[in-house]
């Protein structure tokens, strides 16, 4: 896997994964044009649609509405270092589950990549490397 971020200008960033883009920018305080999340919000959005597919694949799994499915993350900017913690998933299900159900999407979610990624932290290796411009 692997994605591309460019600087756009100011703090904007455009990140590209195949054919998909999407805009990072920061909100005026941070000298930002609040025209996309922040780097914490998309790392949020990161777990929040990987807990929202494992929980509606579950309820598809077992014949059960998944219209109306939303799931919350939320989490706390916590220092040193300056980092996330305290990460809540809430998963809203249409429909009153029975504790069975419930345990079940409890265990679909827990298989969610990025959850276990977070609960397992990666190695993160870090390369500087010099390019040179390309001439138009």
């Amino acid at each position: 896997m692997e994605i591309t971020v460019d600087h756009l200008g100011s703090v904007q960033f455009e990140i590209k994964a195949r054919q998909h883009s999407i805009i990072c920018d920061q909100p005026p305080e941070n000298q930002g044009f609040d025209e996309g999340m922040t780097p914490l919000e998309l790392m949020l959005s990161s777990l929040g649609a990987c807990a929202a597919f494992y929980a509606v694949a579950y309820l598809r799994k077992k014949n059960l509405p998944t219209e109306g499915t939303r799931v919350r993350v939320t989490a706390e900017k916590v220092k040193p270092p300056a980092r996330l913690d305290n990460f809540r998933i809430i998963v809203e299900v249409p429909l009153d589950l029975s504790e069975e159900h419930r345990k079940g999407i409890e265990e679909s979610v827990h298989r969610c990549p990025i959850h276990n990624t977070l609960l397992q932290p990666p190695s993160i290796a870090l390369e500087i490397q010099h390019t040179v411009p390309q001439k138009v």
